[in-house]
């Protein structure tokens, strides 16, 4: 069974405990920019299946239901602008903001456990996670990483190479990377349980910075073989047959989760 809707504005696809225990835990994802790039595409590529938890999976600012007027041309044209300005500190900075109130309705609405989540996100939705996690107004005992964005400004620097342009830094978005520089935030991640998990086919500006946060948190590290940065194929805004790739990951989430010592996400 799954639920969908909307709580404090934000989309939601929520997928209740199998043993509908009332103590089961919450694990809360954000999903990719890339494929799959809604809440519901991410749950149909990430399901953790067996895992006896809420499984709760929410939908980032100015993607899917809350694309900007004019869709997916409007919000390229927006990148094209101002990637950084436009689209990847407004989406992370609004998606960690608005989570706290989303979490209390609900928390409210399911009766979910209080006491600590985990969290999981995809790219700049594991951004969004480990914002999350930095501010310290939802506790956060376990996290997955999955592709994560570590460090904004080599992001953009992929994407100067990919479309052949420049990108003209300014204070304010120089600040934004800052933000988003997770080697240099390691110490406020470091109480949480960290796997990150990356595809060995993916962009060295992911997997470089993602081994340099596995060594400033003491987390772990998973290379999925064959795996590039997509968890679903194109265009990865409805639900679609999990690729082989997303199933290893998934494998690896659920047991991530499930193995934590009682008293933790499960």
């Amino acid at each position: 069974m799954t639920i969908t809707g909307t709580a404090a504005g934000v989309p939601f696809l929520a997928v209740p405990p199998a043993s509908g225990s009332a103590s089961a835990p919450t694990v809360v994802g954000w999903h990719l920019m890339d494929p799959p790039r809604t809440e519901t595409a991410f749950a149909s590529a990430l399901p953790l299946d067996g895992l006896d938890a809420w499984r709760i999976y929410l939908g980032l600012p100015m993607c899917g239901s809350r694309l900007p007027e004019g869709g997916f041309d409007e919000l390229m044209r927006l990148g094209h602008e101002d990637a950084v300005l436009n689209l990847f500190g407004p989406i992370t900075t609004q998606a960690a903001a608005e989570f706290p109130a989303a979490l209390a309705e609900l928390r409210s609405r399911f009766d979910l456990a209080q006491g600590p989540i985990g969290v999981l996100g995809g790219s700049l939705g594991a951004a969004v996670a480990q914002l999350v996690i930095a501010g310290g107004d939802v506790e956060v005992d376990a996290a997955v990483l999955v592709g994560p964005v570590v460090q904004l400004a080599t992001v953009v620097a992929a994407n100067e190479r990919r479309f052949g342009v420049t990108y003209a830094w300014s204070e304010r978005s120089q600040e934004v990377a800052r933000r988003l520089d997770f080697v240099a935030r390691a110490g406020e991640l470091k109480d949480v349980d960290v796997l990150i998990v990356v595809g060995e086919g993916d962009d060295p500006v992911i997997l470089e910075p993602a081994a340099a946060l596995r060594s400033a948190v003491d987390g772990t590290l998973v290379t999925v073989a064959g795996m590039e940065h997509a968890l679903a194929e194109e265009p990865g805004v409805e639900p679609a047959p999990q690729m082989p790739a997303a199933a290893e990951v998934d494998r690896l989430v659920v047991r991530w989760f499930a193995d934590r010592p009682r008293g933790q996400i499960i």
